[in-house]
């Protein structure tokens, strides 16, 4: 599977939508994760889905 391209400038102006802290890109799980919230949001076929039911938890040592 090939990573589709991304606009890094759109993912600079994204925030959490629990906390609208920044959010931090994980290349390797295609992710942008909200240390603050807790949450991993999943990046599919280069769209960002922010939704809240869609988000991973993620443990506050990840």
């Amino acid at each position: 599977m090939t990573d589709a391209p991304y606009d890094r400038h759109m993912l600079e102006a994204l925030v959490c939508p629990v906390t609208h802290t920044t959010l931090r890109y994980d290349v390797a799980a295609q992710e942008l994760v909200s240390h603050a919230a807790g949450l991993a949001f999943p990046i599919r076929s280069g769209i960002p889905i922010m939704l809240i039911d869609e988000a991973r938890q993620i443990r506050a040592d990840d």
